[in-house]
């Protein structure tokens, strides 16, 4: 008897197939498992930047959630501890196309397969990432778990409905998880070429950065615009904030759904912008600064995760080439009267940033620190210094 598709689709194509990644619509993707051998499951999306692999897997925006690779040479610059965004990476697992390319930079501390190791990351290559971006792009980023096993064995209804079990990013507060404990001081500047990492001796202003994820690298353009920066956790009241007597007040990016963080986010944001301090957001903290007055957020089909993502500025008309990562978004059309929408992606016109009239408060949806990709949008670092200043 002739087998069927399902069960054809189920026939490893290769030898020697160690990983496989399912989907909840029961596509099934072959490959060859690297880093620790596990099941892991989260929602599948898609990077298409061609440069910061480590970056992008030590960014805390990205917990809960498995990287697709659309660029094919991942590896090939290896990793080293000063690319690293935080100590602990929160991604879910990664997909790459090719083997792991071996590392050629003078930089190069550790292979990237004994960095996963290290960092108890899943990875799967091998795999046609162009298709599994294609349906992501057709379909919306869908459940998925890799399954790493050496043996090649996989049961695969229970993967499948291991996919479909996972709950999903929506309503799901993933800057709890993130956070710091304790609170801390950062100085530490922008890493050049010729010097490394730099510090900050003469800070000109005390800013205060709440962390729902917070990156390593917006701490370090914080503190290169003059600012001594202490960084408090994510559900640290407002009273507590304002008794550190801060010149500003920072909103970091993070994971998650922005509804359910900004049940606990959202009274204390409102108690900061009452005391008329500078503030300013970024990613999560931008959609936190929105619905504290009054906008809503969505969830996107697809989300935005690049470094050629286009942006438009306003206040300057100029076109800026962005870091982008996020996959929900602050619904434009819900900006309540005295928001000024300031940033849109000249990809598919969804806000990028807003101001409050009236107020000295500002946030943008994609990442002036890069960390990876272009370095246009740097200059909202000293935006933010200077509304501090003109302040003091």
């Amino acid at each position: 008897m002739p087998m069927t598709d399902t069960e054809n689709a189920l026939i490893p194509p290769h030898e020697n197939i160690t990983a496989v990644l399912v989907l909840d619509d029961g596509s099934v993707f072959w490959g060859y498992g690297f880093g620790k051998e596990t099941t892991t499951f989260g929602e599948v999306c898609f990077n298409t930047s061609m440069t910061g692999y480590q970056e992008i897997l030590t960014d805390p925006s990205y917990a809960g959630q498995i990287i697709n690779f659309t660029f094919p040479h991942i590896g090939n610059v290896g990793t080293n501890a000063e690319d690293e965004e935080t100590k602990t990476s929160a991604v879910r697992g990664l997909v790459i196309r090719q083997d792991i390319t071996e590392p050629s930079n003078f930089r190069s501390e550790q292979h990237l397969n004994d960095w996963c190791l290290k960092q108890n990351l899943t990875g799967i290559a091998g795999i046609d990432t162009r298709k599994l971006t294609r349906f992501i792009r057709k379909n919306g980023a869908p459940n998925g778990v890799i399954c790493f096993n050496s043996q090649g064995k996989f049961d695969f209804p229970a993967l499948q409905a291991q996919a479909n079990e996972w709950p999903g990013l929506n309503g799901m507060d993933l800057a709890i998880k993130v956070t710091c404990n304790d609170t801390y001081d950062w100085t530490t500047t922008r890493w050049t070429l010729e010097n490394g990492y730099g510090e900050l001796n003469n800070p000109k202003a005390h800013v205060v950065a709440v962390d729902y994820g917070i990156k390593h690298n917006i701490l370090r353009c914080l503190a290169t615009t003059g600012a001594k920066v202490t960084v408090v956790s994510a559900t640290t009241p407002a009273e507590e904030i304002l008794k550190l007597n801060p010149d500003g007040i920072f909103l970091s990016n993070g994971p998650g759904d922005p509804a359910a963080t900004g049940e606990y986010a959202i009274p204390i944001i409102q108690k900061l912008l009452e005391s008329g301090i500078p503030l300013f957001g970024i990613c999560l903290g931008h959609q936190m600064l929105a619905l504290a007055v009054g906008a809503k957020t969505t969830k996107m089909h697809q989300g935005h995760r690049g470094a050629n993502h286009p942006v438009m500025d306003f206040n300057t008309n100029k076109v800026e080439i962005t870091s982008m990562n996020h996959g929900f978004m602050v619904d434009k059309e819900t900006l309540p009267e005295g928001v000024k929408l300031s940033h849109i992606s000249l990809f598919d016109q969804t806000c990028c940033g807003i101001e409050l009239e009236g107020k000295l408060a500002f946030s943008v949806q994609h990442h002036p620190e890069a960390s990876p990709g272009p370095q246009d949008s740097h200059y909202l670092f000293d935006r933010f210094m200077e509304m501090i200043l003109e302040n003091a």
